[in-house]
């Protein structure tokens, strides 16, 4: 579509500027596509699955421990190593064990209960040295072991992280391009033309949405090629929960850069607005881990609502009805933040 001159739309021109101001910027381009596969492989390789982990665990050296580290050598998913007495707590708080036997009659037990893998190790630890003791079980019990497609961390996290890049790449792609036209005293030139300032801010949510696609395939096809992530759900409904997602931090980013006058300005308003998120919406750990009095005040938050929604495609298979709550947080983000943005934008 082209107007009397034969120019194109100014929003046609508008977002062509933009992608050509982005793509001759490398440290945007490491940021947005190659970052986030360098972090998935990193966290996946970190802590990868692993079947049937043994128990770490170490026995303080004294009278008796040879006999405690003969028995636990010989039980099965336990590796068991002598440990110096000045050496206990450096090797449990290192993690280099997940538990210390004292030996004596009884043994003691040295361990951290809040973490998991130490009380699970407790329990290989006594069921075998009270064997070795001569206890016997009333009972065996049975075992199916199943391991379920999407159920490993890589495969809860990469929706995260994938959420997490939605949103950086929305809020400082569209609000620190913004103030930095501002700084530079261009912003000013467009008062002398026949655009309006919808038309502006919305070639930069246009922008947005092309780089969105390239980063959400290089990180998709990175996780399911590397790490097998699975995706249960309709390619359609993942492509408009990200779409969803990135009209809303693209609302977001346009509206706190619709007043500052500085980078300095813009970038304490972002890490404000997103520093919440990077804590509470379940990036890294499920949001879960918070009292109950704050989740309602998380599952208001925007990026709580899109990492739900991509977890609840990718590793559910749940439609774009089920999701209609998260969607509603992001559209009411969305919408409200464009709004107030276009009524306060101001261009100098």
């Amino acid at each position: 579509m082209t107007d009397r001159g034969g120019a194109s739309h100014p929003v046609v021109e508008l977002t062509l500027a933009r992608l050509r101001e982005f793509l001759r910027e490398p440290e945007a381009v490491f940021w947005v596509f190659v970052f986030p596969i360098l972090l998935a492989c990193a966290l996946g390789i970190a802590f990868r699955t692993k079947v049937d982990p043994p128990a770490y665990v170490g026995v303080e050296q004294g009278p008796g421990a040879d006999a405690v580290l003969a028995t636990l050598k010989a039980a099965r998913g336990i590796e068991a190593r002598p440990v110096a007495p000045s050496r206990v707590d450096g090797a449990l708080r290192d993690g280099d064990v997940q538990l210390v036997v004292r030996p004596g009659a009884p043994p003691t037990y040295r361990y951290d209960p809040t973490r998991t893998e130490s009380r699970l190790a407790r329990l290989a630890v006594d069921e075998a040295l009270q064997a070795a003791a001569g206890r016997h079980d009333a009972w065996r019990a049975g075992a199916e072991t199943v391991i379920l497609p999407g159920s490993r961390y890589i495969d809860w996290l990469i929706p995260g992280l994938l959420g997490m890049n939605i949103m950086g790449t929305g809020m400082w792609g569209i609000g620190f391009t913004i103030v930095q036209a501002r700084t530079r005293k261009l912003l000013k030139r467009f008062l002398a033309t026949p655009m309006v300032r919808s038309q502006y801010l919305v070639a930069h949510l246009l922008a947005r949405l092309v780089f969105l696609f390239l980063e959400v395939f290089a990180l998709m096809t990175f996780a399911w090629l590397v790490f097998h992530v699975p995706m249960r759900g309709s390619l359609a409904a993942f492509v408009f929960v990200a779409l969803a997602g990135a009209l809303s931090f693209g609302g977001l980013g346009l509206l706190l850069a619709s007043r500052a006058r500085t980078i300095e300005a813009v970038s304490g308003l972002m890490n404000f607005a997103m520093l919440p998120m990077w804590v509470l919406s379940g990036i890294f750990f499920s949001s879960a881990n918070f009292p109950a009095v704050m989740q309602p005040l998380i599952h208001a938050l925007p990026l709580t609502a899109l990492n739900d929604a991509l977890r609840g495609v990718m590793l559910d298979g749940r439609p774009l009805p089920a999701l209609s709550a998260e969607l509603g947080v992001l559209a009411a983000w969305g919408i409200g933040c464009f709004g107030v943005a276009l009524r306060i934008f101001r261009w100098r």
